[in-house]
């Protein structure tokens, strides 16, 4: 049995670590209610920008601008992985790795397929792979949508120049604090609606023009769904974070009440052994 001191010193070392994840706990609690606020007011206005841009899309042919909804022979892939810049979040960037592993492994095992990381816990991993193209940690810094647009703008020009012929987002997705879910989104080319949802070219009066609604709405959709899979994302960190430091502070809880019998049992130890070395001694001395 280790000795009253170790004890003591393990006993202190675990109470430091509970207040440090209790900490941080309360932080990322506080820093969740922003960020789930912040997706939940996002959420209708981008699925239905991209319910009228999958409409818009259908009644687009190959003319000016219809290059995000062209539809190529798939043989070069960039996978957008969405992580974060820290860690102490449970299974929150392993489970964003190990999909973007998946897609390059198995669904896209007979492609080319590159990586695209947003967040540096993500481009770690994936770099040692050798396939990431390019990497942005500096977002979460200052997250905006100017700083998203630039984002978009960058993956439109990788796909209307023909490097990549498909790109798709992987990101996690939020539902609550304790659950987040991992997504694959396809992010270009723009998916056509589904035949139940689809709605006649006789529905839309183009005005000014389709040229002008294609310059204008698609690339402001596509940054706006780039946006709230970050903003997904950055809810889910949040959430994944302040359940992990909850368990983390239950467990150090536990252990720290176990140190504590430990200490008793051994303290209620050493005082019997010296009652008996007293008792002894008294007894050698009368005899």
């Amino acid at each position: 049995m280790a000795n009253l001191k170790e004890i003591r010193n393990r006993i202190s070392s675990v109470g430091s670590t509970m207040q440090i994840t209790s900490a941080m706990k309360m932080v990322s609690a506080a820093k969740l209610k922003k960020a789930q606020d912040a997706i939940t007011a996002m959420r209708p206005y981008s699925e239905k920008l991209t319910e009228l841009l999958q409409n818009l899309s259908a009644t687009l042919g190959s003319d000016t601008g219809g290059v995000y909804s062209e539809q190529r022979e798939v043989n070069n892939v960039l996978v957008v992985a969405i992580s974060s810049n820290r860690g102490l979040a449970g299974a929150f960037n392993s489970n964003i790795v190990k999909q973007a592993k998946e897609l390059a492994g198995v669904t896209y095992a007979d492609k080319k397929v590159d990586f695209f990381t947003i967040g540096k816990k993500g481009n770690d991993i994936l770099s040692k792979t050798g396939n990431v193209a390019e990497n942005n940690n500096a977002i979460f810094d200052h997250l905006s949508f100017e700083a998203t647009a630039e984002i978009a703008e960058r993956l439109m020009e990788l796909y209307a120049n023909g490097s990549y012929d498909r790109i798709v987002v992987v990101y996690n997705n939020f539902k609550n604090a304790a659950t987040q879910f991992v997504l694959t989104e396809q992010f270009l080319p723009i998916l056509p609606p589904k035949e139940s949802e689809t709605t006649s070219a006789a529905d839309y009066i183009f005005e000014p023009n389709k040229v002008e609604i294609v310059e204008g709405l698609i690339p402001k959709s596509l940054k706006t769904q780039l946006f709230k899979s970050i903003r997904d994302s950055v809810a889910s960190e949040h959430g994944a974070r302040m359940t992990a430091m909850h368990k983390a502070t239950d467990n150090a809880t536990e252990l720290r009440d176990e140190l504590k019998l430990q200490y008793n049992k051994a303290r209620q130890a050493a005082i019997t052994n010296e009652i008996l070395e007293i008792v002894g001694g008294a007894e050698a001395l009368a005899g």
